[in-house]
């Protein structure tokens, strides 16, 4: 039977928590005091620590740092309230998660059912350390690039936790990828994850997709439609491309974040939520916010501990283990092995990959649609690693000028306009010469919309 001590100074608060845990099928001891704390840790371990923060003889944090015992407990702080400085205070001393108070019954609850004692967790992150020497993957992410490597080391830090990730990365770079083996490796990983693309929901309905709606709130509500936020309680809700949600909405978004409430359209009551946010973008977070694409405040919150997935073309050294899993996923599937020739290997290690992984991948498979045999030669894959044309040199090309102190946002808007136009309006081939997804293009122009009819920066110039 689990062991849960209660550290809390407030005797009835402490009673009800004891109460409730016992319901669970716990053990529960209380203690008023780090004294008192520390006379029932030396009696006994427990499987869970609700550690107040504020106590009459110091800190709840004090008794963390000076007690090899809880090492092999799991810790939740409890907070009189909610804030940034609390989630990176407590991941920082080895806490799992924080509860406000008062104490919210079902949060409590997630908290039991989720119960791992931390040396599970670390003998199942070395496991996984060894499969990335054996067979080169890290949960559902592949590769042993030092790039990586840093990568799986922030994922281990990181998924033990409950605080806030945000991942940045270019289009196709896998960072839903990422989010879903956080989850893997999290204590959600037996609750839904689900992933929501925030640049593919018409903004009219995004709101009611995350939120819900109550029937009849709007024009067409038949039915009551539960939310994102409802179908992945207790697990994990990953919003991709989040710079791309209406500010209105992000408004909305950080009041979830803030207190765990939120309400759906149509409804006057609030609901409880208890759900960890991973948020992801393709964009610079900082010029998002410049532009006006994301909230600062929302930012802040977001950003507690972020991550950024490197773009393919950064470790070249990953493209064969890659691809040989690619392939034998596909091979695994459609009941026939293939392989790759050592040319078909180098070609695609001198490809430039604007499309990154997501690319690679549709390049095995058209590859393997298109052999004639078990082996994929480079001229099977050469058709879908179209080089991008180089606007560089001025005797291959045109060039662009551009002024010195020109902001990036505006640099990076005049060479785009610029290239699209030297391509005739061909979007694939201006994303491919720049190096970007045909998605973050699109992305691009919607935020230029009206410019390019427009004449450009007078201070930039075609040469």
């Amino acid at each position: 039977m689990s062991h849960a001590l209660i550290v809390e100074d407030d005797r009835e608060s402490a009673e009800v928590m004891a109460a409730l845990i016992a319901t669970e099928g716990f053990t529960v001891a209380t203690a008023h005091s780090l004294r008192e704390a520390r006379a029932q840790l030396s009696m006994n371990q427990p499987d869970l620590v609700l550690l107040d923060l504020m106590l009459p003889d110091g800190s709840g944090m004090d008794l963390i740092g000076d007690s090899a015992v809880l090492s092999n407990s799991e810790v939740v702080f409890i907070t009189g309230h909610a804030s940034l400085d609390t989630s990176i205070q407590a991941l920082r001393h080895g806490a799992t998660d924080y509860l406000i108070k008062p104490v919210n019954i079902k949060q409590l609850q997630g908290i039991l059912s989720r119960l791992m004692r931390p040396a599970e967790l670390q003998a199942e992150l070395s496991s996984m350390r060894e499969k990335v020497v054996e067979r080169g993957n890290f949960g559902l992410l592949w590769g042993r690039s030092p790039e990586m490597q840093r990568v799986y080391e922030q994922l281990t830090k990181v998924a033990v936790t409950s605080v806030t990730v945000f991942i940045t990365g270019e289009s196709g770079s896998g960072k839903e990828v990422v989010a879903k083996t956080v989850h893997d490796l999290s204590r959600r990983r037996k609750q839904p994850f689900l992933a929501v693309n925030c640049g593919a929901i018409s903004p009219n309905l995004i709101e009611s997709e995350i939120f819900g709606h109550e029937k009849g709130s709007f024009t067409g509500a038949e039915r009551t439609h539960q939310g994102f936020f409802e179908r992945a309680h207790g697990g994990t809700l990953f919003l991709d491309e989040v710079t791309e949600m209406p500010l209105e909405l992000q408004v909305k978004l950080l009041r979830v974040l803030e207190t765990g409430m939120f309400m759906r359209v149509g409804s006057t009551q609030d609901r409880e939520t208890d759900v960890r946010i991973i948020a992801a973008t393709n964009r610079d977070p900082a010029q998002a916010v410049a532009q006006g694409k994301l909230r600062e405040d929302l930012l802040y919150r977001l950003n507690v501990f972020p991550v950024e997935v490197p773009p393919l073309r950064d470790r070249i050294e990953d493209i064969p283990l890659l691809a040989a899993h690619f392939l034998e996923d596909i091979g695994r599937k459609e009941g026939r092995a293939a392989s790759f020739t050592p040319a078909a290997l180098q070609a695609m290690a001198s490809h430039r990959w604007p499309g990154n992984v997501r690319e690679l991948r549709n390049v095995v498979q058209r590859g393997y649609v298109m052999a004639n045999g078990p082996q994929i030669d480079a001229d099977v894959i050469a058709p879908s690693m179209r080089p991008a044309p180089a606007l560089v040199r001025a005797d291959e090309g045109p060039s662009v000028t551009l002024r010195i102190g020109q902001s990036m946002a505006e640099a990076e808007r005049f060479l785009i306009l610029a290239t699209l136009r030297h391509f005739d309006n061909h979007k694939e081939r201006t994303a491919a010469t720049l190096g970007i997804s045909l998605k973050t293009l699109y992305n691009r122009l919607k935020d230029y919309s009206g410019d390019l009819s427009s004449s450009d920066n007078s201070e930039s110039s075609m040469a």
